[in-house]
């Protein structure tokens, strides 16, 4: 996963002593360390104190912004005083990543001329300027903010999940392989929606991955991609044949996904892959969702790109998984299933292959084989849902976990159960709002960065439930 860098700048107003400054680029410095992140900052010697008051030093910044574009992520604006919000706006004009408004708190103890800083009103001022010029930025959870405090690291820890969705989600292309399955239409979606914020799809029909499976020769890259979905799933007594088009179906996906740069795909994942060559797609989503490229079955197109998002926010894999049961007469859980499209880092341990007991209903013993089935792992997460409707963008994400509670011995497939406040409103919101019967999930709590990224800088319409 992807190490996340800020441009540090730091503001001034002139008749404030200059010392705060020089300790607000060593806490800010320790702060991005102490975290993981990395930095970059414009030499001290520079500008006074290597801080930007006036327009020229603003015209400065902007230009080591522009000389180390591509190299950073985000911006933490800093303010150790009052600061100069004219400088600010020079530096800032033409910005196009997240920035985020920290200012010092003032110590009750050092309120003389020689130590107070008036941040909290300098941040009014620079935050007013900010928005009258349509610069978008973004608050830290506390006003007035210690940079090494704690609640600054979880300022940060979100900041970062939300300038990496904004990085993600600006202009990227889904890959939807083959056509909506007639009975649901449920997953039907809008392109232009979707092209109108530049996200752009790109369709592939199932004859042509058929095609290039059956003449896909057998090479390393095939042995290979055997190889590695034997270490990730127990195929047990199967023919290898089962494998060997599973694997043929992966080759084919990574060809694709180079050919039209894909950085999401959303596949028709039944009947014909059953009925032509015995198999379910399910460990190949898995594997694509541990390498960071959103995954989704059953053609979810607009779920693949929610994938994307959570799981930018999060930097960590991600997995599609249906809003299935209800737990007992709990109105604080569900339980969510699938048949096993899950990362390995969403799992404990490695999972089983089995055969789908629908497919093999419908079309006969062995032609489902390629289920997943293992145990979820039992941490925070987010879950999430994206349509489009009326030509707009719209999602919801939520925040909850996943538990370590038993479903029956029978129950078929991947199943666990999902608890948060309320749960039952959830379904209720989702029911009234006309969401599909999927959700995104990504480990950790995420909601805040995700509706930053999409209210505030990419103009798509978000709920937090």
């Amino acid at each position: 996963m992807q190490k996340t860098t800020f441009a540090l700048f730091f503001g001034n107003r002139g008749f404030f002593p200059g010392e705060l400054v020089a300790g607000a680029r060593e806490a800010l410095v320790a702060a991005c360390e102490k975290n993981g992140y990395g930095y970059i900052m414009m030499e001290e010697d520079l500008t006074r104190y290597g801080a930007v008051e006036t327009i020229n030093e603003g015209k400065l910044y902007a230009q080591f912004l522009e000389e180390h574009k591509g190299e950073y992520d985000g911006i933490i604006l800093s303010m150790p005083n009052f600061s100069d919000e004219n400088g600010a706006a020079v530096a800032f004009k033409d910005v196009d990543v997240p920035i985020l408004v920290q200012a010092f708190p003032d110590d009750m103890e050092q309120m003389d001329f020689a130590h107070r800083r008036d941040s909290m009103c300098g941040k009014l001022a620079m935050c007013n300027v900010l928005r009258q010029l349509g610069i978008k930025y973004t608050l830290t959870d506390t006003f007035c903010v210690d940079p090494l405090s704690d609640e600054f690291a979880e300022d940060l820890r979100l900041f970062a999940g939300t300038c990496r969705v904004v990085k993600g989600m600006r202009k990227f292309n889904v890959g939807a392989i083959g056509a909506r399955t007639t009975a649901f239409k449920t997953v039907r979606y809008d392109e232009i929606a979707f092209q109108n914020k530049r996200v752009n799809v790109e369709t592939i029909d199932m004859s042509r991955v058929f095609a290039m499976m059956d003449a896909l020769e057998t090479d390393a890259r095939l042995e290979e991609k055997m190889k590695l979905y034997a270490s990730l799933s127990d195929f047990g007594t199967y023919p290898p044949e089962k494998l060997e088009n599973i694997a043929r179906l992966g080759v084919v996906i990574d060809d694709l996904i180079a050919e039209y740069d894909l950085d999401a795909i959303a596949i028709r994942c039944w009947d014909e892959l059953q009925k032509k060559y015995g198999v379910a797609p399910c460990l190949i989503l898995g594997e694509l969702n541990e390498r960071g490229i959103a995954a989704a079955c059953e053609l979810d197109v607009t779920n693949a790109v929610m994938m994307r998002a959570i799981g930018l926010a999060a930097n960590y894999p991600v997995m599609l998984l249906d809003v299935n049961n209800n737990f007992h007469n709990d109105r604080d859980r569900i339980i969510f299933f699938h048949c096993g499209p899950a990362p390995q880092s969403l799992m404990r341990g490695k999972g089983t292959i089995e055969e789908h007991l629908m497919f093999r209903k419908s079309y006969g013993e062995g032609s489902g084989v390629g289920i997943n089935k293992g145990k979820f792992i039992v941490d925070d997460v987010t879950v999430g849902s994206f349509k489009t409707e009326n030509g707009g963008l719209h999602a919801f994400v939520a925040e909850g976990e996943l538990t370590d509670e038993t479903l029956p011995e029978v129950f078929f497939g991947c199943g666990t159960v999902f608890k948060k406040d309320n749960a039952n409103g959830l379904l209720q919101y989702m029911a009234k709002n006309g969401y599909r019967h999927h959700v995104a999930i990504t480990k950790g709590r995420y909601a805040e960065a995700v509706r930053e990224a999409f209210t505030n800088y990419l103009g798509y319409n978000i709920d937090v439930i």
